[in-house]
């Protein structure tokens, strides 16, 4: 069996694939994954042993550099190149899994080629529900008088057909399939996937949308400690680690400063990690250690707690660790993550992405208490850690019936 993954997105979007393509090919399948073609993700995909098919632009660099100047315009790039290079790497596959940034061209590619196409998302927040607000899109904002939440989720449907549509409907014409009118529900499909840890991110069922809740993607991560972070964790006593991830951050200075101030003045050592912000250290004294790109699942085993932007990965990773969290959220699902991490009580949400001394010791201090730290240690044990089995087991079970 052949099976093409393919996301456009940053590391939490292509880190859950490789984790799932690693589980499918020890049950004996044949992984294709569709990514952008930054350097780091071609290391974890071939880490997995997986063959990587880049589309799309680097990911990176869009990130760190000057965003793209006309959404609709880099839509339909994104568009062309589902078409195009996914298409083309789709024709020998048996499945086709879609996720990252709205993969509107991933279903025609399958419907042309009449294989199964299934599309998985990574938070619960993009998909239409009376339990949550959508999050915001390119495009204008909606009337303020605005408060319906179906209505809102109305107005989410028109942003992505707006980006979207258009492109859409002239590639699907161009191979002969008729034109859809609603892009965003046609990606989801009638059946999709949640890749999500239903503890951390419960799925509320509704009549017209069957979502199936596979658990999260998690790639083992089996590297050491570099031997410099050991010395500096063995060294005194926990510190607390600030990273924002993927986040580029208009001031990741201050960001770092502030962070590495509100943690002092709590007694704490601090732990900065780079990320694509590059934070770095204030100044050169003993409290504080910098790392590049580490074992979180074995880190955060050994921290206070994790100061961090709130992506799904790292959020699931420190929950699974047992350690406190403040989340700073920055956009998109970061805020529902954030939200979800103060109401299970195993952490602080920020109000805002941007944390000011007062504001980062105020969430610090509930993140620093025996009953946060107890309550934290106590959810890491309900996290299911078999999403991966679940959804190659599907995948594969399904396949194989649809062959009898």
């Amino acid at each position: 069996m052949r099976v093409l993954l393919m996301a456009y997105g940053s590391r939490g979007d292509i880190a859950p694939l490789a984790g799932l393509a690693a589980q499918l090919r020890k049950f004996g399948a044949e992984v294709r994954v569709c990514a952008p073609p930054d350097e780091e993700f071609a290391e974890l995909l071939a880490g997995v042993g997986a063959e990587l098919v880049p589309f799309g632009r680097d990911v990176r660099a869009l990130r760190t550099g000057a965003p793209p100047s006309d959404a609709a315009a880099f839509a339909a790039e994104l568009v062309a190149a589902h078409f195009e290079t996914v298409g083309k790497a789709a024709e020998d596959c048996d499945v086709l899994v879609a996720s990252g940034l709205m993969p509107a061209g991933a279903r025609s590619v399958a419907e042309k080629l009449g294989i199964r196409y299934v599309y998985v998302g990574f938070h619960p927040f993009e998909m239409p529900s009376a339990h949550y607000l959508p999050s915001p899109r390119p495009g204008p904002p909606a009337p303020p008088d605005v408060t319906d939440v179906q209505a809102l989720w109305d107005l989410d449907a028109q942003k992505v057909n707006a980006l979207y549509l258009q492109p859409l409907n002239t590639h699907r014409a161009a191979i002969g399939l008729a034109p859809v009118d609603n892009v965003r529900d046609h990606v989801f499909g009638d059946r999709p996937w949640l890749a999500v840890d239903p503890v951390l991110g419960p799925w509320q069922q509704l009549p017209d949308l069957d979502v199936v809740q596979t658990g999260a993607w998690i790639l083992p991560d089996e590297r050491p400690l570099p031997t410099d972070l050991e010395a500096f964790l063995d060294a005194g006593t926990a510190p607390v680690y600030v990273g924002f991830g993927s986040m580029p951050l208009s001031a990741a200075t201050d960001v770092a400063r502030t962070a590495v101030e509100a943690a002092r003045a709590r007694g704490r050592r601090v732990l900065v990690s780079r990320g694509w912000a590059d934070l770095g250290l204030v100044d050169d004294a003993g409290d504080c250690f910098a790392v590049g790109d580490v074992n979180h699942q074995l880190l955060f085993r050994r921290v206070a707690a994790v100061v961090h932007h709130g992506g799904a990965g790292t959020t699931t990773t420190a929950a699974r660790a047992g350690a406190p969290q403040v989340v700073v959220p920055q956009f998109v699902d970061q805020p529902h993550w954030a939200a979800r991490v103060a109401d299970l009580g195993v952490g602080a949400a920020h109000d805002g992405p941007t944390p000011t001394f007062e504001s980062l010791s105020a969430a610090l201090e509930t993140a620093l208490t025996p009953e946060t730290a107890a309550r934290a240690k106590a959810v890491a044990g309900t996290i299911h850690t078999d999403g991966t089995t679940v959804a190659a087991k599907l995948l594969l079970d399904t396949e194989h019936a649809r062959r009898r």
